[in-house]
């Protein structure tokens, strides 16, 4: 009996332990999500890519002094990075913009701005010129005043 019960509370503890878990929103329409609050946290993200870079410069002056923040605030830059192109991919490619727009050329804008955001993006996990994050700023605005006219 109590082989068992051991048997099976290592059961149940592996089952419970080995279930994914679902990081990002699904692709199912269920309007859990508004296009101001998506917009919203883009804008969060590039903040903090922002601050994240001026926190690395600011930091580099002193490197040996300052490494594990310095690592720290990297890999925050890079996740940041990685949630707005991960937005962009599974939120607006796959569910809002769609590809029977009628008006073509306007459907074509904005997978272009959505491809400069995806660039800019990565330019700023590549480095931590400022002028990257404004541009990213510059092309998610533009991208915004395009999508909100649909």
């Amino acid at each position: 009996m109590k082989k068992l019960l051991t048997l099976s509370a290592a059961l149940a503890t592996a089952t419970f332990t080995f279930i994914p878990v679902a990081m990002a929103h699904c692709e199912v329409p269920c309007g859990i999500y508004s296009d101001d609050t998506v917009f919203t946290d883009l804008h969060t993200h590039l903040q903090t890519i922002e601050k994240a870079m001026t926190e690395i410069n600011t930091l580099s002056k002193e490197p040996t002094k300052n490494m594990n923040q310095i690592v720290r605030w990297v890999n925050n830059k890079e996740i940041h990075a990685t949630k707005i192109q991960e937005i962009v991919s599974q939120y607006f490619l796959t569910q809002r913009v769609k590809m029977d727009e009628a008006d073509k050329n306007a459907y074509m804008l904005k997978l272009t701005q959505l491809h400069q955001i995806t660039v800019y993006a990565m330019k700023c996990k590549q480095t931590t010129d400022i002028e990257n994050a404004h541009n990213l700023h510059k092309v998610l605005d533009a991208f915004k005043a395009t999508y909100s006219k649909k």
